[in-house]
């Protein structure tokens, strides 16, 4: 088989295509013939060691994945091989056949393409996370959305509006806003142009936002802070911008808001049921037409390169998609 691998930390230019032995699975084990495989933001801080997982060398990025089931060890019995599948594994998707375990996989739907169920389970994952079990977001509070043009920005317009919230996208150009806006977007922020906390407090008739889904971090999150209402939620999801910012808390204090770390990967882990569950009603939005992931392009396993410097130079308008 065919994989990516990072053989040595560094850009993405470091990383090398090589021929591999196939694996073969164990009792517990099933063998996924990979259809495409999803990279985000985190696959461009892995591969240089700057992430919260650290890979022993030589690893494969990309962590979510669907595919068909080409085999399964003796113990089991969840699946079979030719199921249709989507997973989740941390790092290592990106090679043509992956070995995983019975709780890494969800059944997919004929009715679902592996190109859309591939860039699925991380940035709708996180966001369904982050409104149904973190913040606890009802119909009709306000959600202000940083980078609104990626792909857990994709998801939040999209999730959000689903559950009945009034969406402000905010991004940093009015190309990406225009993209936010065909997503659902019901206001529209560039914070290259306009301050962002005194635009949220205008847009809001000065009561404040009720929930900030923040993947951006740096300068942004200060501001998205002070602009959440009485008793608000902020969602710490990721820092796209590098910086990791140091909040006052005071005015979490004097605003009486919650800061709400979303660190989903773990979450999966702890709780695989709620996990399962949240990706049953994805999947089931995406066969009704409620939610239509956007695919920023389609690359093989040689141009993840190109990709990757494209999500680090935030480019990105969706799901980057890796066809093996």
């Amino acid at each position: 088989m065919r994989a990516s691998l990072c053989q040595k930390l560094g850009p993405p230019e470091t990383l090398t295509v090589q021929e591999l032995p196939d694996p073969a699975p164990s009792a517990s084990e099933i063998l996924v013939r990979v259809k495409a495989c999803a990279l985000n933001f985190f696959d461009t801080l892995i591969i240089q060691g700057n992430y919260q997982f650290k890979p022993d060398l030589p690893f494969s990025p990309a962590a979510e994945f669907a595919g068909i089931i080409e085999a399964t060890g003796s113990d089991v019995a969840q699946f079979k091989p030719g199921d249709r599948v989507m997973g989740y594994m941390k790092w290592g998707a990106a090679r043509e056949l992956v070995l995983a375990s019975a709780n890494d996989l969800i059944p997919l739907p004929d009715g679902v393409p592996f190109e859309i169920a591939a860039g699925l389970t991380v940035t709708y994952g996180t966001t369904l996370h982050a409104f149904r079990d973190r913040a606890r977001l009802q119909p009709g509070e306000t959600v202000a959305v940083l980078g609104a043009s990626g792909g857990v920005g994709q998801a939040a317009v999209e999730i959000a509006k689903l559950m009945g919230a009034r969406v402000i996208a905010c991004a940093s150009s009015l190309a990406k806003l225009s993209f936010a806006k065909k997503l659902g977007a019901d206001e529209l922020l560039d914070y290259s142009a306009v301050p962002l906390k005194e635009t949220l407090k205008e847009l809001t008739d000065g009561n404040g936002v009720d929930v900030v889904y923040d993947p951006v971090g740096g300068d942004l999150s200060e501001q998205a802070l002070r602009a959440t209402g009485w008793e608000g939620r902020y969602l710490v999801i990721g820092f796209a911008s590098g910086d990791i910012p140091k909040i006052p808390l005071n005015i979490v204090m004097l605003k009486g808001c919650d800061v709400q770390g979303v660190f989903w990967g773990n979450a999966v882990s702890r709780d695989p049921g709620g996990h399962k569950a949240n990706m049953e009603l994805l999947l089931g939005w995406v066969a009704e037409g409620r939610i239509k992931p956007h695919i920023h392009g389609t690359y093989g396993l040689d141009d993840i390169p190109k990709a990757l410097h494209e999500l680090k130079d935030r480019k990105v308008k969706g799901k980057v998609i890796v066809t093996p």
